[in-house]
């Protein structure tokens, strides 16, 4: 009996193309991780450094990223943004945010107050939020945005209220027209406003996308596997 091999062109061409994909995504995956791990790294550097006061200079947002800051000042009240889609424990809810004018200046800063649920029979309610009125600290974590959504359908106008997927701070200095610094604060300082600061850290999910390259790298392995072993067939001499 000989082993012989069979060579086919349309099992080729799926296995080729079956492979290419496992790649592809696979590397794709890798890519994702290795940025989170880049995150990570850099969370980790600047969580022990003092924390930055923000005041009326603008500061550098690839330097301030991720540090803890502190902020003196008030909200402005007449601003609120309800960000959609931001589920905490499966619940829909909302990401408040809000302006607060920096203490002795014109300068503002973008505040992320909390997490408050969405109403479950009105979708268009928004939560009664306490605000103080008289002048505080706030502190948190800077970030670039508060976190980019797949926009599905045209986005609402920016308006004060407005319930929105994704907020850009350009757009918002430009539509409100205060002054804003380049960045955002995910605030961790307590306050009573029953919202909740559980924020998500943007490193989490390293070991998931390790765990599909994996899988991805896997496919294409299978796929390569399964053209070899289709293409033998035994046969007499």
């Amino acid at each position: 009996m000989l082993i012989r091999f069979r060579f086919r062109w349309i099992p080729f061409a799926a296995a080729v193309l079956a492979m290419a994909l496992g790649v592809s995504l696979g590397q794709w995956q890798m890519r994702r991780a290795a940025g989170k791990q880049a995150i990570e790294r850099k969370l980790t550097a600047r969580e022990s450094a003092a924390p930055l006061l923000l005041g009326e200079a603008p500061v550098a947002i690839d330097e301030a990223e991720y540090r803890r800051v502190k902020v003196v000042g008030e909200f402005v009240r007449d601003w609120p943004v309800y960000l959609e889609n931001r589920p905490h424990d499966g619940v829909p809810g909302f990401y408040v945010l809000m302006p607060f004018k920096i203490a002795g200046s014109d300068m503002h800063v973008l505040v992320a107050r909390g997490w408050a649920p969405r109403d479950a029979a009105d979708r268009t309610k928004l939560p009664a939020i306490p605000t103080p009125a008289s002048p505080l600290e706030i502190e948190g974590v800077a970030r670039r945005n508060p976190g980019r959504l797949l926009q599905l359908g045209r986005a609402e106008p920016l308006r004060p209220g407005v319930i929105a997927q994704n907020l850009e701070i350009a757009e918002f200095a430009q539509v409100s027209g205060l002054r804003m610094q380049p960045l955002l604060i995910e605030q961790t300082s307590a306050m009573q406003d029953g919202l909740l600061r559980d924020w998500p850290r943007p490193s989490n999910g390293i070991d998931m996308h390790l765990g599909y390259a994996f899988q991805w790298y896997a496919l294409a392995a299978m796929a390569f596997l399964f053209f070899l072993v289709t293409g033998f067939r035994r046969g007499t001499r």
